[in-house]
């Protein structure tokens, strides 16, 4: 095998074809051994020059393939490094080959597989020779393709592959400049491709040239100047010949699809309109009106399949963009309106097609004209302006805004009852409903939330609150109509019913109180007394996950009603001791939902009541939790926590806190108790059990009560630091006797657990403790808890250290900011040093201690800056290699935040004493620039290019505004030391960039180099400056694929994205019902004290 690996004389061709196939058809270490050796030729950097007699001699097409990836790698990465003469060759060779493969029908159908690959090379090639190296490519292949049938069906794919190319992924793969060049071209070039297309259509009667005719007409459509549209008869050539054949009609309905894509109001209104009509009667003639779809859909073809797919894109897309069009000519056109609503009726039947993803593509269209209906019910047009109402002069002169409002509403009532119905049949499973039924028909826990399921209840959940808003009415007479067959068991069956319970909770907040009073009422009473008609465990465990959802989603009804609020929770309290699997689960977090919404209700003394509905539920607390898990049970706790956070005064709140946790204070008691008496109490396994759930009972009382927890924290706080050093000592006794084994061991996993436990205490009451006198606190707790904590952690062996300690030190210095400044040298000589040990070997091993040592150096910089400052020179040092280790990190988050601190630091330093920050520049600035650079050209860490550049953007100004006054150069050592930082910065720049990038020519480094400084203050010009070079650097970097320039983009597309998800929550914050009450800012839940 390895005698493929000998270049120094002709390849052995017969031999490679036996490697490749060892490869792809052996097995065991013949198949691995062949992987090596393949591997190693195709990173040869002669192997190239070995394609050409691959690809003429080989008789096994995966070998020709590899000749052919070889040639790729080498057009993407090193063509404009090859001589032309070298480069020419390879191009007439590919352009020779394509052709001879491609020329014969027998050939062409043989190769197909082969020829994609070829053409693939070809674009690539095109991509970096055409027009200027190439200006006759588009004239000769049309002339090419007039001269042979095979060789013309071949060239539609190649121009296929070229416009996608430039259109669909340019802007990934290319400079800005080169894709808007190419752009240019292909527009300027198309009249001759246009008019080999129109031939072929109009003439043509071979199906396959017919086809790839038609795939390649339709990458053009989203592109070419629409007078190729409009103005020539193409429209008609696809209606009249091909789109009710059934050979064609898939693909030439994808074409129309394109057009009526086109978003261009107001120019060709009539002949947008036109093609809708023409199309959807040639529809109507290849599908009945009165087709069962669903069942046309289950029992048809593939191709079937692909047609109500098809139909689906041309009515959503075509609607989407033109639908007030064809409503306007339909108020005047019986046969257009009745077009319109023949295009609403197939919609409606597809969106019943039980397949996810079609529904998807009808959902989106169903949202788009919901939302306009509601803005137009709420926001009227005026009469005069409203195009139906032009054609409708009765409603005019009645001058009726509600009327005028209602026309398009009216057009569509049959549409909307439909819609209605189609929707509460199709609901998903909100992510809140915790139970399911699985294949084999058990109801089941749901152990993961599945994002596409809630992706799609979020859009379906949208819709069905314009619905109602459209009309309330309709909307509850289906639903109580759904229902009373789920009562009468006419429709009865777990599906049905939570399908309608998950599309009632989703219209919450979308009708008026009063209605939604009477509606849920009946609803919930009726759903009560399901759970006594229907006898079994698993129908009465689906009916209870319905009531609780249900209820969870209506805190505005609940907080109306005090009674019905009361008679909900005391249910919930019910289902919390039934012991099916997921219920009590849901009941837990039913009740805390509700704790959140309704929080000031239940500390509230309620008329008709004796007390705070709080107290009674803190009273009886042991009974309710008697038969919940310990972390259900923690649930419940944290739960009653928000209704203490809303208590009148502070007085109330410590009384609420005292009470609360008095059965856990029992248990602590208890055990500190015999503790004293019976020190081996730690190695009872289940007495350290019971330790670690009281300590997580107070983790989750105090993340809901928050600063009033300060009670219950300062009466077993020094037990629990007497603790902590009790099981550390044992831990540690226990590392010493049986070794870094003992570390897995249940035992000492159980202890660790309680120090975990205890620091995420002091964390959560550190983090939301809000009053004034954090001096205080900094005083009381601080101390005793730094002097436990951190020489422990840093004795020590590696796998028992905590990363929970560096959490808390990172959220203790953020909290008390100023107030912790004299502990940060002795915080970082107990866990800096032993820290950076453990995570710089490699970048995978304890990732949380990575996470949360990062946190801790990223809160000093921001918020005990001083403190580094006083660092001795060393320790600094170090400070600074573990930020560079960050930024070079393989974790995004943690290489993130390695910039984040780089960039503030930066910011930091230039507001410092001149003196110091010279001083800092002088011996960081140059190695900061150059580690930067690494991670920017490097193709792992193309996620940061936005820090990145930002970081660049810095160090560039500073230089250039002259916020640096000393020399970042020894003078001694260059030969112009009288030279500025700046003609420094560029010709140390050129240098470093050359050594690193050779193939690059040197006027190419020069300009970069220079439009950094040009562009240093204009972020933006420099980002874009920075990313075409990065783009041209691809060319020899080896990197392959969209992927890395496609997260050049990264910044924008996220930007975008968060942009668009603000403006989304404010326009729908507008709608009533539109976002979830557990959602809104403006609710209980959200309110802070």
């Amino acid at each position: 095998m390895e005698a493929i690996l000998d270049f120094s004389g002709d390849l052995n061709i017969s031999l490679l074809d036996q490697v490749v196939t060892t490869f792809y058809r052996g097995s065991g270490p013949e198949k691995l051994q062949a992987q090596k050796i393949l591997t190693q030729f195709q990173e040869h950097p002669e192997a190239w020059k070995r394609a050409d007699a691959i690809l003429e001699k080989s008789q096994v097409n995966e070998t020709r393939f590899l000749a052919l990836q070889v040639l790729e790698t080498l057009i993407k990465t090193m063509w404009k490094a090859l001589p032309p003469v070298q480069a020419n060759g390879i191009k007439d060779f590919i352009v020779a080959f394509v052709i001879k493969m491609s020329s014969t029908e027998e050939s062409l159908h043989q190769n197909r597989t082969l020829i994609s690959k070829l053409n693939l090379v070809l674009v690539q090639i095109l991509k970096q020779e055409w027009p200027h190296n190439w200006p006759n490519f588009i004239p000769e292949i049309v002339a090419a393709s007039k001269s042979n049938l095979s060789l013309c069906e071949n060239n539609m794919r190649i121009l296929r592959l070229l416009s996608e190319e430039i259109f669909d992924f340019g802007a990934e793969q290319m400079t800005q400049q080169k894709a808007h060049n190419l752009k240019n071209q292909m527009c300027a070039e198309f009249s001759s491709i246009f008019q080999l297309c129109h031939e072929i259509l109009q003439k043509a009667a071979k199906p396959s040239l017919i086809k790839a005719t038609l795939a390649t007409l339709h990458r053009f459509l989203n592109w070419i100047p629409l007078g190729y549209i409009f103005e020539t008869d193409i429209i008609s050539i696809l209606h009249s010949r091909f789109l009710s054949e059934r050979a064609f009609r898939n693909i030439t309905l994808k074409c129309l699809t394109e057009i009526g894509a086109l978003d261009i109001h107001g120019t060709h209104d009539d002949r947008f309109v036109l093609l809708f009509n023409m199309t959807l009667g040639s529809v109507v003639q290849m599908l009945p009106t009165n087709t069962n779809i669903p069942r046309f859909y289950e029992e048809g073809s593939d191709d079937d399949e692909q047609f109500l797919q098809n139909l689906a894109l041309f009515l959503t897309s075509f609607m989407s963009t033109h639908l007030l069009p064809v409503e306007t000519i339909g108020a005047q056109d019986p046969n257009c309106r009745e077009m319109l609503m023949v295009a609403h009726h197939y919609l409606l039947c597809i969106s019943q097609i039980p397949e996810q993803e079609i529904f998807k593509i009808c959902l989106e269209y169903w949202t788009k004209l919901v939302t306009g209906l509601y803005e137009e019910l709420i926001n009227p047009p005026p009469a005069s302006t409203d195009p139906l109402l032009q054609h409708n002069s009765s409603l005019v002169l009645a001058g009726s805004v509600n009327r005028a409002s209602g026309v398009r509403r009216m057009l569509y009532t049959d549409v909307l009852h439909q819609l209605r119905i189609v929707f509460i049949e199709r609901m998903v499973k909100p992510k809140e409903v915790l139970i399911t039924e699985n294949d084999e028909g058990e109801i089941v826990r749901v152990f993961v939330k599945e994002s596409d399921t809630i992706v799609l209840y979020k859009s379906m959940r949208e819709a069905l609150v314009y619905l109602t808003h459209l009309g309330v009415d309709d909307m509850i007479a289906i639903m109580n109509e759904k229902l009373a067959r789920q009562m009468d068991n006419s429709e009865w069956s777990w599906d049905n019913l939570n399908k309608l319970c998950w599309a009632i909770g989703s219209i919450s907040g979308a009708m008026n109180e009063e209605i939604e009073k009477n509606f849920l009422v009946k609803v919930i009473k009726e759903l009560l007394t399901l759970t006594e008609l229907r006898r079994g465990k698993d129908n009465k465990a689906v009916v209870a996950s319905n009531i609780m959802y249900v209820v969870g989603q209506y805190p505005r009804f609940l907080k109306a009603h005090w009674k019905f609020l009361k008679t909900v929770v005391n249910k919930l309290f019910e289902f919390m001791h039934e012991l099916h699997e997921g219920v009590q689960d849901m009941a837990c977090d039913t009740f805390i939902k509700i704790a959140q919404e309704c929080k000031r209700h239940f500390v509230t003394q309620q008329q008709t009541e004796s007390q705070p509905y709080v107290d009674e539920i803190i009273n009886d607390i042991d009974r309710h939790v008697m038969d919940l898990r310990p972390q259900q049970v923690q649930t419940f706790y944290e739960a009653v926590g928000y209704m203490i956070r809303a208590a009148p005064s502070k007085q109330a709140s410590d009384r609420m806190v005292e009470s609360l946790m008095r059965s856990p204070n029992a248990g602590w008691d208890s055990l500190m108790a015999e503790a004293t008496q019976r020190p081996d109490i730690l190695s009872d396994p289940e007495k350290i059990k019971m330790l670690g759930n009281i300590l997580k009972t107070n983790v989750s009382a105090c993340t809901s009560i928050g600063g009033g927890f300060l009670i219950q924290i300062g009466r077993n706080y020094m037990d629990m630091l007497g603790l902590y050093r009790a099981v550390s000592g044992l831990i540690s006794q226990a590392v010493a006797s049986e070794g870094l084994i003992a570390t897995k061991t249940p035992r000492v996993r159980g202890m660790r657990t309680i120090k975990k436990e205890i620091l995420k205490l002091v964390e959560t009451f550190v983090v939301s403790y809000k009053a004034p006198d954090l001096e205080s606190i900094m005083e009381s707790m601080i101390p005793p808890l730094l002097e436990t904590v951190l020489v422990d952690y840093q004795r020590n062996v590696e796998d028992a250290r905590d990363a929970e300690v560096l959490s808390v030190m990172a959220s203790i210095i953020t909290r008390l900011s100023n107030f912790i400044l004299p502990q940060i040298p002795p915080i970082l000589d107990s866990v800096f040093q032993c820290t950076l040990n453990m995570i710089s070997q490699d970048f995978e091993e304890y990732p949380e201690h990575r996470h949360s040592f990062f946190l801790m150096l990223q809160a000093i910089n921001t918020y005990c800056f001083p403190a580094l400052l006083q660092l001795p020179s060393a320790q600094f040092k170090l400070y600074m290699d573990s930020i560079v280790w960050a930024f070079k990190h393989t974790m995004r988050d943690i290489s993130d935040m390695g910039l984040s601190i780089v960039t503030e630091m930066l910011t930091n330093f230039s507001k410092t004493e001149p003196s110091v920050a010279n001083a800092f520049f002088q011996t960081y600035y140059l190695s900061l620039l150059q580690d930067i650079f690494f991670v920017l050209t490097n193709p792992f860490h193309k996620s940061g290019f936005r820090w990145q550049t930002v970081i660049l953007s810095q160090l560039f100004t500073m230089v250039s505004n002259g916020t640096i006054t000393q020399p970042l150069y020894d003078p001694t050592q260059v030969t112009r030391p009288n030279m500025s930082n700046q003609e420094f910065l560029t010709d140390a720049m050129q240098t470093l960039l050359a050594n690193a990038f050779p193939h690059v020519q040197p006027v190419k480094i020069a300009a970069f180099v220079q439009g950094l400084f040009v562009h240093c203050k204009d972020f933006p010009a420099f980002k874009g400056h920075v990313r075409d070079f990065l783009v041209t650097l691809k060319e020899f970097s080896g990197e392959e694929g969209a992927d890395g320039a496609d997260k050049l983009f990264l910044e924008e597309r996220e930007a975008e994205l968060e942009q668009r998800k603000q403006a989304e929550l404010q326009a729908a914050l507008r709608i009533p019902g539109m976002v979830k009450p557990s959602d809104r800012p403006d609710t209980e839940a959200s309110m802070q004290d």
